[in-house]
């Protein structure tokens, strides 16, 4: 890694690790839900853009692992610690991941999309009839997460730099650790071996059967670890919701995770990133300046044309189809080549400044010869 890289690694770790200091609740809980969007993602990317496997129940393994740490943590429940609660909440999901992966195995492209579609429908209809796992349409409250005796919660009274720290700055560290701990594996996964052989299954299953890559294997095993991304990021949500109710877990969530990537630019850690902030943000942005904005409707009134969640979807349906026009690589594709832009300019050699003499012309008139 070069030293201008790491300069830049370590410049934006410590402007978000300062961030809690100077930003209300509101801009942290943003923060938070992206960073969960974000890890679910990364996780979908890595299934639909690197392994080429459509997948429309990626809400499902969501709420696996959202349901799995509030039941396995609560009570009723096993009343679990909530940190080996949290693990064994992501391994659930991959081990749905693991009991859906022969599916996944043996079906692609539609096929899988609608197999996939129907997790989303029997995970909500188990979602709201089994009342006493899930709490039924109303939920159940989400016990905070506890490590080493620290609760990241706002019950007990803390104070850093004179900066009362509540949930919201607790619950920033602890998801900003575990977005890194994604974001590394996740670019280790990609750029080693099992990365390469993915891309290869993705690219032509003949060609990389024929190379060795054992076809059925691997894009089962992509699918049980986009699943356990899934289950992480469920438990991140529970954790900042504070409660988890099954209609969050449907199908809008899964489409919002398809347009993430899409929009980020599939097969990118980075574009996954940059497409769960781009859509989680932008609802939550519209609903608290719905006032100031034209044609929208502001949260409990009956003005404007649309409510700022509605308009939020419009404008990155918008966004989908332009990305699909202009830049089929997605945000993180433009990015790239605008900075292979500048770095074209940069070290282009610069023009002459004082440009060199033409040389005269060659005179097309024959010399005359002398008389003789």
């Amino acid at each position: 890694m070069g030293a201008a890289r790491l300069g830049r690694i370590l410049a934006v770790t410590v402007v978000l690790c300062a961030l809690p200091f100077y930003l209300d609740a509101f801009w942290l809980r943003i923060g938070l839900f992206s960073m969960a969007a974000a890890v679910g993602a990364v996780g979908l990317g890595l299934l639909s853009g690197t392994a080429g496997q459509l997948s429309l129940g990626h809400a499902f393994f969501l709420a696996v692992g959202a349901y799995g740490y509030v039941w396995l943590s609560g009570e009723p429940g096993p009343g679990l610690p909530t940190a080996v609660a949290a693990v064994l909440a992501v391994l659930l999901a991959g081990a749905a991941g693991g009991l859906f992966s022969p599916v996944a195995g043996r079906v692609r492209g539609v096929y899988l999309g609608v197999a996939t579609l129907a997790l989303v429908f029997l995970g909500h209809h188990v979602l709201l009839t089994a009342d006493s796992v899930t709490g039924g349409f109303n939920g159940r409250s989400v016990p905070p997460l506890e490590l080493g005796g620290f609760s990241f919660s706002a019950d007990s009274g803390l104070t850093l730099l004179g900066v009362p720290f509540g949930a919201e700055e607790r619950l920033w560290y602890l998801s900003l650790a575990l977005f890194a701990l994604t974001w590394f594996t996740a670019r280790g996964l990609l750029r080693g071996r099992p990365g390469r052989a993915l891309v290869a299954l993705r690219d032509s299953e003949t060609a990389a059967a024929v190379m060795g890559v054992d076809v059925s294997r691997y894009r089962s095993a992509a699918f049980v670890v986009s699943s356990m991304y899934a289950g992480l990021a469920g438990v991140m949500l529970a954790l900042a919701f504070r409660r988890v109710v099954p209609d969050y877990f449907g199908l809008v969530l899964s489409v919002d995770y398809l347009a993430m990537i899409v929009i980020g630019g599939l097969g990118s850690v980075a574009g996954a990133t940059a497409g769960a902030v781009f859509v989680t943000a932008l609802p939550l942005l519209m609903t608290r300046y719905a006032d100031q904005l034209p044609l929208v409707a502001a949260p409990g009134t009956t003005g404007g044309t649309v409510g700022p969640t509605e308009a939020a979807r419009y404008l990155y349906g918008a966004a989908i189809v332009l990305i699909l026009l202009f830049a089929p690589d997605g945000l993180h594709g433009l990015a790239r080549r605008l900075r292979a832009r500048l770095h074209h300019r940069r070290n282009a050699p610069p023009p002459p400044s004082h440009p060199s003499p033409r040389p005269a012309p060659a005179s097309s008139a024959r010399a005359k010869e002398p008389t003789p």
